[in-house]
């Protein structure tokens, strides 16, 4: 078989192991898209399965302790479990009160449907959009490393494969070099969606233009200029080191450097969107710079602060709209706004399953150029 992605052969192949789907507490979205394609693949090559779930739950007692619990037998499975760490909508009564899950409750909850299937599953991979721990992920004075840690623990838990999605910082897969490891850029879906909100749009570098929000978010900026064929600018942050707000050291200043966007739409992509002021801001410069439009793109729209500053920004002018993915919760304001694009990166993620289950390379996946070449030349 060649290295050419066809889910639908692939159901036709020899697997690894027979395919099952677990979603953690708060996953379940993701995951019922995921399974939709595979059913889809499968009864498209004869294989007959209403589903590839395996109920599962994390129950929690009132003292908020809880258990993982799988409610199908998984011996001998290739399991796959979904988790997003950023679903702050799954509660729990803690003692009488209300209780919202954080990062560390989810990645708790994970490992409980690890330990579930231990011993019984063939092999577990976990698909992680948001990695754990992602945005503590390098040490500057004496601090934790979490995100290395808890993939070291993933590991020695005898995970196989981690999935993710635009890590934050790719380079923290170091932690872990003998854990298969793969980080994917929904840089098509993204494109694709907004071709289809505003087909008119030119990506002509004379009134296109791909600006950096920051010195971090340089790599995935480039590779939109790159594809594209137009220019690129970056915003550089001054921040003031002697201080930490919220958990972050200030920022005091950003600094543009490129060209001009005077009269071009300008392109801002970044990871996440926590509370948008630094987001905000960069638009904000660049509107006074004289962009015409300006379009953000995270794969994680988290808006931490709410959407009233992106309301006034979208109302004064100075946002058109923003681009978001499906690989963490929205919430329900989110996706009634008129100024939010919704990805759905489900089929992408689907196509990770069914490679992996069946050994296959994934390269041709997670380098999506010639799709990406394809969607422009259709449109021109």
């Amino acid at each position: 078989m060649s290295n050419e992605i066809n889910p639908m052969a692939f159901f036709q192949e020899p697997s690894v192991a027979d395919l099952r789907l677990l979603a953690c507490p708060g996953a379940e979205e993701l995951t019922k898209l995921i399974d939709k394609h595979l059913v889809e693949w499968a009864k498209s090559a004869g294989v007959e399965k209403d589903s590839f779930i395996i109920p599962c739950e994390c129950p929690r007692f009132q003292s908020g302790d809880a258990k993982g619990l799988v409610k199908e037998s998984v011996r001998g499975d290739d399991i796959f479990i979904v988790i997003d760490p950023g679903n702050y909508s799954v509660t729990y009564n803690l003692f009488g009160y209300e209780n919202h899950l954080s990062p560390d409750d989810h990645f708790a909850n994970l490992k409980r449907l690890i330990q579930a299937v231990a011993g019984k599953a063939h092999r577990v991979s976990v698909i992680m959009p948001s990695l754990y721990g992602g945005r503590q992920h390098r040490r500057v004075v004496r601090e934790s490393l979490d995100c290395a840690v808890a993939l070291q623990e993933l590991q020695s838990m005898g995970v196989r494969n981690i999935i993710t999605f635009d890590a934050h910082d790719p380079r923290v897969q170091n932690a872990v070099p003998l854990l298969s490891f793969d980080n994917a850029m929904p840089t098509y879906q993204v494109l694709k969606s907004l071709l289809k909100k505003n087909p008119e749009i030119s990506f002509d570098k004379e009134q296109f233009i791909v600006v950096s929000p920051d010195e971090g978010a340089m790599n995935r900026n480039m590779y939109f200029s790159s594809v594209l064929g137009c220019n690129l600018g970056m915003f550089y942050k001054r921040r003031d080191y002697t201080r930490v707000v919220n958990g972050r050291n200030p920022i005091v200043a950003h600094e543009y450097l490129g060209d001009s966007v005077e009269g071009k739409t300008v392109f801002i992509a970044d990871d996440i969107i926590a509370s948008g002021e630094s987001m905000l801001e960069v638009a904000g410069n660049l509107k006074q710079r004289g962009a015409a439009r300006i379009i953000t793109n995270a794969t994680f729209p988290l808006f931490t602060n709410g959407l009233e500053k992106f309301d006034e920004a979208v109302a004064n002018g100075t946002l058109d709209y923003v681009v978001g993915t499906n690989l963490t919760y929205r919430k329900p304001e989110l996706l009634a706004r008129d100024w939010y694009v919704d990805v759905d990166v489900s089929k992408y993620a689907a196509y990770f399953v069914v490679a992996l289950n069946h050994d296959m390379s994934v390269s041709s996946i997670i380098d999506p150029i010639k799709k990406i070449e394809a969607l422009l030349a259709k449109r021109k």
